[in-house]
């Protein structure tokens, strides 16, 4: 019988609870316990999910092979370093650390050790961006929309660390080019962080894109829409739907093309799963992560540079 890997959840607030279910249901997993610094929590979920119940991460360090960590923000780095140096493989939350160095420095930390280090970019685990990869041939105009219903959680970073960062990771991963410039703007609104901005990123190879994010709306919606050569494609990630728009035959009206359009569903499905299965496939097998810590680091470099501008 193949030996489980021996796994963790630092971290089991609102998201990481999550993260200690999926890691209790999946079969090569082995989840010896759960950490919050608060010990009824780290107590209710250890018994929720059947494990050890722990309030210091380090009482861990010997005692597992990969950990998923889900604190707070301003202790990714330090949590993330003392698990790595360990050699522990790690998927540490988005965003990867406060600043690029702190990334850099685990970037380094995992090379030296051979851990794996994945960065928790939930959304590249959604089956429509799995989808979009055959319909992409070079975009030249990208608009993105991330808004959501005010919730305390996430406010230790503004709504660009938060919400926005998802939507750069897609965006700098489909266009494939350097960032040339970044014009942005933001402003708190229910908190002392911006909970509400706007970016326009200009790519080298002349892409251009504009991205809006907001975290004190009504309703929430995760939209993007891609303009390129002869189609036009738009993509719903809260509903699992794409759709692509192109030059057909024949005319709509007198100089004016026909537009074919195909719709595409996909199933729900459960991105969080599909992400820790993933970075646990990694773990057997030594495979790159599907979002390494080079692509977290490039992610928050960009989110910021627009929160520097805001």
């Amino acid at each position: 019988m193949e030996k489980k890997i021996r796994t963790a959840v630092i971290g089991v607030g609102y998201l990481g609870l999550f993260h200690a279910e999926k890691f209790s249901q999946l079969p090569e997993s082995e989840l010896v316990g759960v950490v919050d610094t608060s010990r009824p929590r780290a107590e209710e979920v250890a018994a929720k999910v059947g494990t050890t119940a722990y309030t210091d991460y380090r009482d861990l360090l010997d005692k597992v092979d990969a950990v998923s960590i889900v604190v707070p923000t301003q202790f990714h780095f330090e949590v993330a370093r003392a698990f790595l140096e360990r050699g522990v493989h790690v998927l540490l939350e988005k965003p990867i650390t406060t600043t690029v160095e702190e990334a850099d420095e685990l970037i380094r930390i995992a090379e030296d050790k051979g851990a794996i280090f994945q960065v928790g970019h939930l959304e590249r685990f959604n089956p429509v961006i799995v989808g979009l990869k055959e319909f992409l041939t070079g975009p030249r105009f990208i608009e993105s929309v991330r808004i959501a219903p005010f919730k305390p959680r996430g406010t230790d970073v503004n709504v660009v660390l938060d919400l926005m960062i998802h939507d750069i990771d897609i965006i700098q991963t489909i266009v494939g080019s350097p960032v040339k410039h970044i014009s942005s703007i933001g402003a708190p609104v229910f908190t002392d962080e911006e909970d509400i901005a706007n970016a326009r990123i200009l790519f080298e190879n002349g892409c251009v894109a504009n991205v809006t994010a907001s975290r004190i709306s009504l309703k929430s919606e995760r939209k993007m829409r891609i303009f390129q050569s002869e189609s036009y494609i738009s993509v719903d990630f809260q509903n699992k739907k794409l759709a692509v728009f192109r030059k057909g035959n024949g005319e709509m009206f007198p100089g004016i093309p026909a537009i074919d359009m195909k719709e595409t569903s996909f199933e729900q499905g459960d991105a969080l799963k599909e992400e820790i299965a993933s970075f646990l496939d990694c773990v057997k097998t030594g495979a790159k992560p599907v979002v390494s810590g080079q692509d977290g680091k490039r992610a928050l470099e960009t989110a910021l540079k627009i929160s520097r501008n805001l």
